[in-house]
């Protein structure tokens, strides 16, 4: 193999293994927040419930009023959250572009510094910061990417993050009801499937962001367990004193 051929199979490869997942998505956020919102809130609050020695009725209606409760508010928050968010990019970078419609000079020259102080030699930044500014829309996209920290064609969407939590809020509230749907008549097996998935969520998890699976899995498992035997004991002492 020729030594141009070889590079270019090495470039092809580096190509390959050197791409990167999506981390400004607005849907990995909220589902996983989601479901392990679900997973923890309505677990403590039929543990809690079920402290106080009630019906498994009442148990049952308590967690899927906790599911319907939590999906639409998480929906609605992060629809809210993520469209705030959005909105008040967009109004900054009509303010970037009218900066650069009225100073286009000046924010050429401050582009130039920006290059100059990380390092580009100043005559070099100049030249760079001009032949970038040619274009209105890139010279937008750069600045805000350099000033604000986001891209303007790769915004958040609200729709998308209060769909996401809707419905990942709504399978992780879900799990811990699903026993009693089925015919359970103890809390016990809500509690062991409760808590498996949020080992598992935790699990999953880690295979996004590359850590650990057990370490994640266990914290998860960790956090949500001692919330419900928390909100169990206070629900055994305020059903006593009732």
């Amino acid at each position: 193999m020729s030594i141009i051929e070889t590079e270019a199979a090495l470039h092809e490869a580096h190509r390959d293994n050197h791409t990167h997942r999506d981390v400004n998505g607005g849907w990995l956020r909220p589902a996983v927040f989601g479901a392990m919102d679900g997973l923890v809130s309505n677990l403590a609050l039929m543990t809690g419930v079920a402290g106080g020695a009630v019906s498994q009725q009442t148990i049952v209606i308590t967690g899927l009023a906790g599911l319907a409760a939590g999906a639409f508010s998480m929906a609605a928050g992060e629809y809210t959250s993520v469209a705030s968010q959005r909105e008040l990019v967009q109004a900054e970078l009509e303010v970037e572009r009218g900066e650069l419609s009225k100073h286009p000079a000046d924010e050429m020259e401050e582009l130039a510094a920006l290059y100059v102080s990380r390092g580009v030699e100043p005559e070099l930044a100049r030249e760079v910061a001009r032949q970038l500014s040619k274009d209105p829309e890139q010279a937008l996209e750069i600045h805000a990417r350099e000033e604000l920290g986001v891209d303007p064609d790769d915004l958040p969407s609200p729709l998308v993050a209060a769909v996401s939590s809707f419905g990942s809020f709504a399978l992780g509230a879900l799990l811990p009801v699903l026993p009693y749907l089925l015919g359970a008549t103890a809390l016990w097996p809500a509690v062991l499937l409760a808590l498996t998935g949020l080992f598992a969520c935790g699990a999953l998890v880690a295979r996004v962001t590359a850590r650990s699976w057990w370490y994640s899995g266990l914290r998860q498992l960790l956090l949500g367990g001692t919330a419900a035997a928390l909100t169990y004991g206070l629900g055994a002492l305020f059903g006593a004193a009732l």
